[in-house]
């Protein structure tokens, strides 16, 4: 299963942008959706994440918010209010189930820059 993720680039302090995230290949089933966000010299950290509920970092609530559509295998993060801290490598994540294989999946995107001017 692949993810390639599309949507980041450059925006202005307090502007919006709209990540997604189209899986390809046959899915079974979905188990979860996540975004995370790395910088240089820090570990990959959870932005949001869907399971059976939402869950966001401290830091984007109420400003981002996660969404996804299991037919269409994509996951969103809409991302409101930017500001430079948000700034990162943007990386997509989705867990579930391989219909070609019938075995578990862990599957991340490449990753999509954004980059937040002040």
């Amino acid at each position: 299963v692949q993810l390639p993720a599309s949507g980041g680039g450059l925006v202005q302090a307090g502007g919006s942008l709209r990540l997604s995230c189209a899986a390809s290949g046959r899915i079974l089933g979905i188990k979860s959706m996540g975004w995370y966000r790395q910088v240089p010299g820090k570990e990959r950290e959870l932005v949001a994440s869907i399971t059976s509920g939402t869950n966001y970092a401290d830091s984007v609530k109420a400003r981002f918010t996660i969404s996804g559509n299991n037919a269409k295998k994509t996951s969103y993060l809409q991302m409101n209010s930017l500001n430079p801290e948000d700034a990162a490598v943007y990386f997509c994540n989705m867990q579930g189930v391989d219909g070609s294989s019938w075995s578990n999946f862990n599957s991340w995107g490449q990753g999509t820059l954004v980059t937040v001017s002040s």
